[in-house]
């Protein structure tokens, strides 16, 4: 190890941006090397410290530790996910289970925790204001949640389990690359793919070229289950095949992965005290029970799928035949929003090309609610080519933060859209945020325009609404930063952000012809909105469905976990107990390739995209109705929750903005499910 590994300083760039001109692969290795031992011997020294407890000793010096380790895990696994390669891949393998051991070495050091707990119960006589009171609170559960007060062989078997299970996320998410990448269809002729539009077959031919299928065309597979050529393509045949690469994905290799992680989940769940890994998760959220959560996601299902199959009547009637499949329902649901509602969704592509979408469309709308501005750094180089670096500046034109856009796929890119933070706000450390999104749009041949979907437009002010939630914290403290909050609140904001798309002076602004300038007609948008309406059925089956699957899995006790080659049968036996088995809309997520769940942070947290939504429907319509100028409302909603991070109880904040407790009736009239 040496000085020139460029983890081992801060950044000088601006606002901390990591170096990733200077960062090459032979650095992780030795600066996770490093950023665990540097770590491990500031904890030491804390657990050690001969003076008393105090809050700056030890609750403050320990959000000071871990500084080297946090630069490189956070641009380490950004890389993973978003620009992999074989050698990363290995890497990965390696130092996941040495990472989840580290942890485990900071969570449970019993001299460490010693000073916690002493502070934690005399805390309400320390004199601490509300975030350092929340601050101590959080690392205090933390740790207790993690198994701090287990005995010496307990917590051995939970190093143990946390261990393997890092692994077999690992192994999770690896194989389902590999499993997404050869279930890809390689067709012979443009002719095959009739009923796209002609800038999709181009993008097809380019990336048959470039993973070596010269003048053939590939059609990738995206991350869920409907893939949305399904709407287009007039081969019939093809479409099965599609949807039959797309379900069949990943089983038979993340089948086994999958029952192991939700036993050891189990396992682990029942060592921590919990009778489930499911109990475990929600305990630390919003939710609080999984009553709740169960009664929530029963108390959908019915109307949603009274809805779902009054939508595939209308399919069944305009395809002439007694019953419309899975493969052919987005097909048959295309044709009939073209007659009811006159609406074509393809003819809106050229309006929405993504420049305009991000800089008129998303930009423009983070303006005028929130009044900040966006400029592009081209002197700043991110971690890929494709990926672009603003500037943001607040309202008042002072800094505010960097943004990264990362939107086309690529061989070296996981499927899906998300948000990661390479820097976290923290005004401790004086740091200011650094948010990347990334989203998967196929990138068509040179000079050609990238013309979205509406449902790609959707993701992107999504998404971009938890680049918000990053970019607007101000807290003082790291583990309080911006989105490291519940994850059944995590996607309330950028669900929220997702109302500005078809706002009429948003809308107005960015969907443009990309040939002429002409405005998107006028009458568009409201016929949208009917036609989303439309498929609001299918589109909460199939969500419900992903939501129960994951709720099922972690549900399970340890004694209840099924055989390995067991996966597929404990799917449908799952889906048919709670009413969510319609042959012709499968899950969003089938086991295989549920990687939230099984190679991410949403194990029995997927319900928290409807918990969330209850609140986000309730916020828009605060939003509509409030009596408040637009942007009134956003310093509202900026200074009450996106500022505050885990800093204070989310509900606390929801009912700041609002002035009440949640109400379900918004979303259940989103949906069209009043009724």
């Amino acid at each position: 190890m040496t000085t020139s590994n460029p983890f081992f300083e801060p950044s000088d760039l601006p606002y901390a941006l990591p170096p990733f001109t200077l960062i090459r692969n032979e650095h992780f290795r030795p600066a996770f090397t490093r950023g665990m031992a540097d770590q491990l011997a500031e904890v030491a020294a804390i657990g050690g410290c001969p003076d008393p407890a105090t809050f700056e000793n030890t609750v403050e010096a320990l959000e000071r530790s871990g500084a080297v380790l946090d630069r490189v895990r956070r641009v380490f696994f950004n890389k993973v996910a978003a620009d992999t390669d074989d050698e990363i891949q290995a890497l990965e393998v390696e130092i996941t289970p040495q990472l989840a051991a580290h942890d485990d070495r900071l969570l449970l050091d019993a001299a460490l925790f010693g000073r916690l707990d002493a502070l934690h119960a005399r805390r309400e006589r320390l004199g601490l204001d509300g975030e350092q009171l929340r601050l101590l609170e959080r690392h205090h559960t933390v740790r207790v949640r993690a198994g701090a007060r287990l005995g010496p062989e307990q917590q051995r078997r939970l190093r143990e389990l946390n261990a393997e299970i890092a692994a077999r996320c690992t192994e999770f998410g690896q194989n389902l690359r590999a499993a997404t990448a050869d279930a890809a269809l390689v067709l012979d002729r443009a002719e095959q793919l009739a009923g796209l539009p002609a800038d999709r077959i181009a993008a097809a031919a380019e990336h048959a070229q470039a993973l070596g299928h010269p003048g053939k065309f590939v059609l990738s597979l995206k991350n869920f289950t409907c893939q949305t050529e399904l709407a287009a393509l007039e081969d019939a045949a093809l479409r099965e095949r599609l949807l039959t690469a797309s379900l069949g994905r990943g089983i038979d290799s993340n089948g086994p992965v999958a029952v192991g992680l939700a036993g050891l989940r189990a396992e682990r769940a029942a060592l921590l005290g919990y009778p489930s890994h499911a109990a475990w998760e929600v305990a630390d959220g919003t939710a609080g029970t999984t009553d709740a959560v169960e009664e929530l996601l029963r108390r959908l299902v019915a109307p949603a799928v009274a809805n779902a199959e009054r939508e595939g009547t209308a399919l069944a009637e305009a395809a002439g035949v007694a019953e419309v499949s899975a493969a052919d329902w987005p097909y048959y649901a295309e044709r009939v929003r073209k007659e009811r509602f006159d609406l074509d969704a393809d003819a809106l592509r050229p309006y929405l090309e993504l420049t305009a979408v991000l800089q008129d469309g998303v930009f423009h709308a983070a303006e005028l609610v929130y009044g900040i501005t966006f400029t592009r750094r081209p002197d700043l180089m991110a971690y890929h080519p494709d990926a672009q670096v603003y500037e943001v500046h607040d309202a008042d034109g002072g800094p505010l933060g960097l943004y990264i856009g990362d939107f086309h796929a690529r061989a070296s890119k996981r499927g899906g859209a998300w948000m990661e933070s390479l820097v976290p706000q923290s005004r401790l450390l004086g740091q200011r945020p650094v948010v990347v999104n990334n989203l998967n749009v196929a990138k068509p041949p040179a000079g050609e325009p990238v013309l979205l979907t509406w449902s790609e437009v959707t993701t992107l002010f999504h998404e971009f609404g938890h680049a918000l939630h990053g970019l607007f914290s101000d807290v003082r403290y790291p583990l309080l930063s911006g989105t490291q909050v519940p994850r059944d609140f995590v996607e309330f904001p950028s669900q929220v952000n997702e109302m500005w798309a078809d706002r009429p002076e948003v809308l107005a602004h960015y969907a443009r012809h990309h040939l002429t300038g002409e405005p998107l007609p006028a009458e568009l948008p409201a016929r949208l909105r009917e036609a989303e309406t439309f498929g609001a059925g299918f589109r909460m089956v199939e969500h419900q469905a992903a939501a129960v699957l994951d709720w099922a899995w972690h549900s399970l006790s340890e004694g209840e976990v099924p055989a390995a080659d067991a996966a597929e049968a404990f799917e449908a036996a799952a889906l048919e107990r709670y009413g969510l088995a319609p042959a012709a809309i499968p899950p969003r997520y089938r086991t295989g390739y549920f990687a939230h769940v099984f190679n991410g942070g949403y194990a029995a947290g997927y319900y928290g995209y409807r918990w969330a939504e209850v609140l986000d429907a309730d916020t828009v319509r605060w939003f509509r109705e409030n009596g408040r100028t637009v942007r009134e409302s956003g310093e509202i909603f900026r200074r009450e929750l996106l500022s505050r991070g885990g800093s204070v109880d989310p509900l606390a904040a929801f009912r700041a903005v609002v002035g009440r407790d949640p109400e379900i009736g918004p979303l259940l009239d989103r949906h069209g499910l009043t009724g």
